[in-house]
């Protein structure tokens, strides 16, 4: 098995080329973030990506974030909760790092 050659993040672990992101790159910084992800994670990634490819930019805040998954995925996982237990600590940073998406703007 080779080893995942892990491109060029900055000091915060956000890739420095969106174009380099891949599954496996995700899966790798879930890992240092000691996020073991699934068909959940995967369906956010997913969202957060489209969202980003359509905008042109990372929801710029936790409160926008849940906002637009609400909108999107509905009710059940368009809450905070859920959020936070897929990407502890700042949901909309964390995510946004493991999708290989820029650091949202307004997040601490």
């Amino acid at each position: 098995m080779t080893k995942l050659l892990m491109p060029a993040r900055n000091n915060e672990g956000f890739l420095e080329n969106a174009r380099d992101w891949s599954p496996e790159i995700a899966a790798t910084i879930a890992e240092d973030d000691h996020i073991g992800l699934d068909e959940k994670h995967w369906e956010i990634i997913t969202f957060l990506r489209l969202f980003y490819k359509e905008h042109e930019l990372s929801p710029p805040s936790n409160r926008l974030f849940v906002k637009a998954v609400r909108e999107a995925l509905g009710e059940d996982k368009g809450n905070s909760i859920y959020l936070m237990q897929l990407f502890p600590g700042t949901p909309a940073k964390t995510a946004c790092r493991i999708a290989g998406l820029p650091r949202p703007t307004n997040c601490l």
